[in-house]
């Protein structure tokens, strides 16, 4: 009898044991898988569901709750905290990416008859005559009616309101050459819709940027938004290295071109600075150097290292130089968000600026093309990011299609001359640019808050 009891008592214990690790299984599996996945067969499909669904890659949920393709794993575990759709009809959910991990360089232009974001008659405050194609003789105008549309992710559509809310009180600066300038117009006219404002205070003074005696203008323009203490500036820095007289006394002077030193402008007033844009590229040849005297210094001293001769590796110098050292102030500056924009393409055809070139198209080569690659054109503007704090604004691959988007031969003085397909029709291609610019604001925000 006692027999009996204990092997009775024995297969209880047994079956009660295995009652608790199934439920431990159970409670494990509930926690690692979603809701859903957790009772989905292992061959159940998972498919992104982007605006064009064409030659998209079917996903499967693995055993192991990790989302896989065809040709392997995808970056991203079902987690409970994505965003998904659930279809009713079969199981099908869509994945956003979180913001910050969008790569806004990739995509396609889309068209669309919104744009464009304000009107290239009445933006005469703050775009420049020579960049307003409408007030020249171009007749064609469908490249305002682009918009950027990223692959696989939603870039929050620019609005005024948000912008000035996410920039209160702080001060937004471009420090760089004639497309750094571009890009201020363009957020200027964006902010503003073209319109004079009693709201819009100029505050180039607290900044130093004022006509020098003698010159034509001000080594840059800063005004505020006084409704939410918002500034934006832009100073005029065509090589991103600091610039001085090597005899004062000297009215015809050359100049050092410091390439491992910053401009003067950004030593004394980055400190004041909270989302700051540099780039540089086009001033970079034999000619310009010549004509603004411009002589290389390395070190306080004269540049004797032959390599550095080269302009192409100067101007890489110089760049990881101005990067490195905007990095090593980041730890001072917690509040500053930095980034350095990619070259913006040229497109001239049979020939240069100044040996004939010209960009008459007036047909989009983006029609029916998409940017898909993971890394940036601009080898050394990616290169230069690489493992700083300083974030990448890439522009240059979704912009390389846009060849039909320049001034080209137009201009408003109605006078044949040569083409310009280096600077952009405004609106335009840089309008872009700060929609991407604001994208990457936004979502900083949304991490930081």
């Amino acid at each position: 009898m006692k027999a009996g009891f204990s092997i009775f008592k024995s297969t209880s214990f047994s079956l009660l044991l295995i009652v608790l690790v199934c439920a431990t299984v159970l409670v494990w599996a509930w926690q690692r898988t979603p809701l859903l996945t957790a009772f989905l067969p292992p061959n159940s499909l998972l498919q992104l569901s982007p605006e064009d669904k064409d030659n998209q890659p079917v996903l499967t949920v693995g055993r192991n709750g990790t989302a896989e393709t065809s040709t392997g794993l995808v970056e991203a575990e079902v987690k409970h905290d994505q965003k998904m759709e659930l279809k009713t009809d079969v199981q099908i959910m869509e994945f956003a990416p979180p913001p910050e991990r969008c790569n806004y360089a990739k995509g396609k232009w889309v068209l669309d008859n919104s744009r464009p974001l304000y009107s290239g008659f009445h933006c005469n405050k703050w775009l420049s005559h020579m960049w307003a194609c409408r007030l020249m003789q171009r007749k064609d105008f469908a490249y305002e009616k682009l918009r950027w549309q990223p692959k696989n992710c939603q870039m929050e559509e620019f609005e005024v309101s948000k912008f000035l809310e996410r920039m209160r009180d702080k001060t937004l600066a471009f420090v760089g050459d004639s497309l750094g300038r571009q890009q201020f117009q363009s957020l200027m006219c964006m902010i503003t819709g073209g319109k004079e404002s009693h709201d819009v205070i100029d505050v180039g003074k607290e900044y130093g940027l004022v006509m020098p005696h003698g010159g034509t203008r001000p080594n840059g323009w800063a005004y505020r938004f006084s409704s939410t203490n918002t500034t934006v500036l832009y100073y005029w820095s065509t090589c991103l290295c600091d610039l001085e007289p090597i005899n004062t006394t000297n009215p015809e002077t050359d100049y050092a071109m410091h390439l491992d030193r910053p401009p003067g402008f950004l030593r004394q007033f980055l400190h004041k600075l909270d989302v700051l844009v540099l780039n540089t590229g086009h001033h970079w040849n034999r000619g310009k150097l010549k004509a603004n005297r411009w002589v290389m210094y390395v070190g306080g001293m004269p540049n004797t290292n032959r390599r550095l001769a080269i302009i192409g590796d100067a101007k890489n110098f110089t760049i990881h130089s101005i990067v490195n050292w905007v990095n090593s102030q980041l730890p001072k500056h917690p509040h500053l968000k930095a980034f350095y924009r990619s070259i913006s393409p040229r497109h001239f055809v049979n020939g240069d600026w100044n040996t004939g070139g010209s960009c008459d198209n007036t047909t989009p080569m983006s029609i029916g093309k998409e940017v898909l690659q993971d890394e940036s054109s601009d080898y050394s503007a990616g290169n230069a990011v690489k493992g700083t704090g300083v974030k990448l604004l890439d522009i240059t691959a979704l912009s390389q299609l846009r060849d039909e988007g320049h001034i080209s031969h137009y201009s408003t003085k109605a006078a044949k001359g040569v083409h310009d397909c280096l600077h952009w029709c405004l609106p335009g291609v840089p309008d872009t640019w700060n929609e991407i610019l604001f994208a990457h604001i936004s979502a900083t925000s949304v991490i930081n808050s």
